[in-house]
């Protein structure tokens, strides 16, 4: 019988894993970025009857290229995009991109809420990553700020004198958050969540779990991810970091879309296609 053993220690250590390499190499692990745009926008409407929310121009390019410079300029160099609505017209925007961003189909995106979408995701939740809406814009140092958590679940968030039904609000005590939800009472909320997450390795195992156990109940398909981190918030610590004075926007109507290009009017990106 051939002995292989002394042929594949040798290949462990000429061509290690990728993770390995980066820390070899780089001297820090590289970075994955998950962002869900499977959805159509309907409260774009009629700007999103053939066209994608996420792809819809702010400051003469789409929404979601301005994410995939950002994460660049930051580091992040693992992009995976979860499409769904129009998926080919999102894959032609960020076709350039291709040596950085790939794309996960979520077959299910007429008939769902995001938790499925992240579902389709769960494969790629192995490593440090971070999570956003496919409608958040922000400019770089609120990516910075949120990498100088250590924290298993890290939920970006931001401060404002009153808030609404439509804000996703956060109770909190001291830098942990103890609720999520849109449903929570204005008088128990301390911030709104931004749509952006940073999830270390064992946090995003235990995300990973939680969202298996969700897809299993009925009512899945019409909840969003944040109920399960709503739920792991019982169970473990679950921090915040605020990015207080930070631009940043979400955009679900026509005026957040007019109003958007204040994130990115002032950015110092380059373009990193060719990089």
């Amino acid at each position: 019988m051939i002995d292989i053993l002394p042929r594949c220690r040798l290949d462990a250590a000429l061509f290690p894993p990728k993770r390995v390499r980066d820390t070899l190499f780089w001297g820090a692990q590289a970075l994955k970025a998950l962002i869900l745009s499977a959805g159509q926008g309907r409260r774009l409407l009629p700007l999103t009857a053939d066209t994608p929310k996420c792809v819809l121009p702010v400051a003469g390019r789409p929404l979601l290229v301005w994410q995939i410079e950002t994460l660049l300029a930051a580091g992040v160099d693992d992009i995976v995009v979860v499409v769904g609505y129009r998926a080919e017209r999102v894959e032609e925007a960020i076709a350039p991109y291709s040596r950085h961003v790939r794309t996960l189909f979520n077959p299910f995106h007429s008939v769902s809420d995001n938790l499925a979408s992240c579902w389709m995701a769960r494969t790629e939740m192995n490593e440090d990553f971070f999570l956003l809406n496919g409608d958040t814009l922000f400019e770089k140092a609120v990516v910075t700020r949120l990498l100088t958590s250590t924290q298993d679940i890290t939920v970006t968030v931001d401060r404002k004198p009153k808030y609404d039904d439509d804000d996703m609000k956060v109770q909190l005590e001291g830098d942990r958050l103890l609720r999520i939800g849109k449903k929570l009472p204005p008088q128990q909320s301390d911030a709104e969540a931004i749509g952006l997450i940073l999830f270390r390795e064992a946090g995003g195992k235990l995300f990973r779990a939680a969202l298996e156990a969700s897809m299993r109940r009925g009512e899945a398909l019409r909840q969003w991810y944040l109920s399960v981190v709503d739920g792991l918030a019982d169970q473990i610590v679950v921090s915040v970091k605020s990015i207080e004075g930070m631009r940043w926007a979400e955009v679900d109507t026509a005026s957040d879309l007019e109003n958007a290009s204040f994130v990115v009017k002032s950015t110092d990106l380059k373009s990193a296609v060719a990089e």
